[in-house]
């Protein structure tokens, strides 16, 4: 829960890194959260009640994504490629899995060595 906490705090930080912890438990505690509001809106007839946090989550999870592509050394403008039909999810989805690039890049430190060294 404390990784979903710390990205909804950044939720509009476009640069630095985000390691795969944060970027899949963020999604996870996301896809409950529409879960449990899909169905309370099946009970009361009301569907449009998952609109709210998907417009809640939309902004941080931009972020999140493009700080995991930071972290493994991309550019977060490679998110479009989830445009090109059928093979762009599945080239971002590997890069989502992808070990963080060792080291610090351009985009900032490893955040694996700073979790370490605190």
């Amino acid at each position: 829960m404390s990784w979903f906490i710390e990205a909804l705090k950044k939720y509009a930080v476009f640069s630095g890194r985000a390691r795969r912890k944060e970027y899949w438990l963020f999604f996870l505690f996301a896809y409950i959260t529409y879960i449990v509001f899909a169905g309370i809106g099946a009970a009361a007839h009301a569907v449009y009640l998952v609109a709210i946090p998907a417009l809640a989550f939309l902004l941080p999870g931009l972020a999140v994504t493009v700080r995991r592509l930071h972290d493994t050394g991309r550019s977060g403008w490679m998110i479009l490629l989830g445009l090109i039909p059928l093979v762009g999810p599945i080239i971002l989805l590997v890069f989502y899995c992808s070990d963080s690039a060792a080291g610090a890049n351009k985009y900032g430190p490893n955040p694996k060595e700073a979790a370490v060294l605190a």
